[in-house]
């Protein structure tokens, strides 16, 4: 198995776009354990998690159902002063925003368009030329220029949307009074003994360069803004720690998999992937992967190349990096090829 996992990686390092890869696998008692390393960058070394992110948010919501905080059914307007989401979701000419709940961001099914990839404004295209700062009140008046795509619940719609996660932020700091970093590290990098992941907020937190083709950028505003989106920064290492520990109830219990375990498919430009209660799927069979294989994918990637999922078929977890924002694809590609191989 070794070795189809040699010639996998082998035949990713060999494109010109792919500058530095790491790749590490690991069954969930550890006692099988493979690791791949190109252009310098090991499973110690820092990368940007990107949307892998979301599972800390995540997490964190989870947590705080468990503790009786919130409820996934909760409006998400009982956590905002008033007037500053009204508007947010105006779908021909009804304004939904006050049906919005927690479980809609979750599942991103809220039908809110994503202001990373949509409209004039477009965030990605614009943080391809310049880094920049945008607060979540920009990110939300941005939100209320573009049109939602469905009203929120609709029977089998879907639409992955940054904002989703970025509100979710919101009301983490809302009913814990700290900081989403604070929150971050004492609901999980702390219990599970992670030194090296952090949410950067300074000028001192070292934040990776981001390869766009052939271009090595850093966008060190740009990444604090996303936070509960995407601005989070790990180790492979770590990452394995922590995505054993979501998956395997070591941070809540996996009991709630099975409210969580509702997928939709996404806007056909994430095609296959699905998506659940804060988390991806990837399916392995059927006509849409040509009988590839069996089982799926769970866990969550990023549109910097990121990677962490789990493989429940073969109680293998695949996590790593690519950093390669120009086709995030690759990295999708990559773990289920690793999938189907094992």
């Amino acid at each position: 198995m070794t070795k189809k996992y040699d010639e996998i990686f082998s035949r990713l390092v060999k494109s010109k776009q792919i500058h530095e890869s790491v790749l590490l696998i690991q069954n969930t008692n550890g006692d099988f354990s493979y690791k791949n390393e190109y252009g310098g960058k090991s499973i110690d070394a820092p990368l940007l998690l990107a949307s892998i992110t979301k599972l800390f948010t995540t997490t964190c919501i989870l947590i705080l159902r468990e503790q009786g905080k919130l409820s996934l059914d909760d409006k998400v307007m009982r956590f905002f002063d008033e007037g500053k989401l009204s508007g947010l979701h105006l779908y021909k000419r009804q304004e939904y925003t006050s049906k919005l709940t927690i479980a809609n961001l979750l599942f991103q099914t809220s039908g809110l368009p994503d202001v990373s990839e949509e409209g004039k404004k477009n965030l990605r295209k614009l943080v391809l030329k310049e880094d920049m700062n945008i607060t979540i009140d920009e990110l939300i008046t941005l939100t209320k220029e573009l049109k939602p795509h469905f009203a929120p619940n609709t029977l089998n719609r879907s639409h992955y949307a940054d904002i989703n996660f970025d509100i979710l932020g919101q009301i983490i700091e809302c009913i814990t009074g700290s900081s989403l970093e604070d929150v971050f590290k004492s609901f999980i990098f702390e219990p599970l003994g992670l030194e090296k992941t952090y949410l950067p907020i300074g000028e001192d937190d070292f934040i990776p360069k981001i390869y766009y083709k052939n271009n090595a950028l850093s966008r060190p505003s740009y990444i604090k803004s996303c936070r509960a989106s995407g601005g989070a920064i790990s180790t492979p290492r770590e990452m394995m720690v922590f995505i054993k520990a979501f998956f395997g109830g070591g941070l809540f219990n996996k009991g709630i998999f099975h409210q969580l375990d509702k997928y939709k498919k996404l806007q056909i430009t994430f095609y296959p992937i699905q998506y659940g209660g804060g988390y991806m799927r990837i399916p392995l069979g059927g006509l849409s992967m040509l009988f590839m294989g069996k089982g799926e994918l769970i866990g969550h990637s990023g549109s910097t190349g990121a990677f962490a999922f789990y493989y429940p078929e073969k109680d293998l977890f695949f996590v790593g990096d690519v950093n390669q924002s120009a086709n995030p694809a690759t990295a999708i590609r990559l773990a289920i090829r690793l999938a189907v191989s094992s």
